[in-house]
């Protein structure tokens, strides 16, 4: 693989974990979010998966957002028949976020992120030695 095809390959990961750290951001947003009408459902957290994917052009293996999905887990119950979305037996529902999961991984995500802008970062000095190395002749 080529210089060029390892940086975009780095760069599609980026991408990803982007929209993934976003969506975790939005999910924690919302931990707390109960529905606007009595007994419906509130926020349901999502979750991103990915795909690998070839980039015929120049041999490169990127990673692609596969989807947004949300996550089919149960929604915990509280007893608090004063609250405005309480059904008829007093319980409220609150959305399925934890969020110790969602910073552990927003964590990861940025681990990843960061990992992606160091291999850029070192296939760009390896072009910057290369062609010094070729001005030096």
């Amino acid at each position: 693989m080529d210089l060029k095809a390892s940086i975009e390959t780095s760069v599609s990961g980026m991408s990803s974990q982007a929209t993934r750290m976003r969506i975790i951001a939005e999910n924690l947003a919302n931990a707390q979010s109960t529905s606007q009408t009595p007994g419906g459902d509130p926020y349901r957290r999502r979750v991103v998966t990915f795909s690998n994917e070839l980039d015929r052009a120049n041999g490169a293996k990127l990673v692609k957002v596969k989807s947004v999905e949300p996550d089919k887990s149960n929604f915990e119950t509280q007893f608090n028949p004063n609250h405005p979305a309480a059904d008829e037996n007093g319980y409220i529902k609150l959305p399925n976020v934890n969020s110790t999961i969602e910073t552990m991984d927003m964590n990861q995500a940025q681990r990843s992120y960061e990992a992606n802008l160091a291999a850029i970062k070192a296939a760009q000095n390896m072009m910057i030695r290369t062609i010094d190395l070729l001005n030096s002749r």
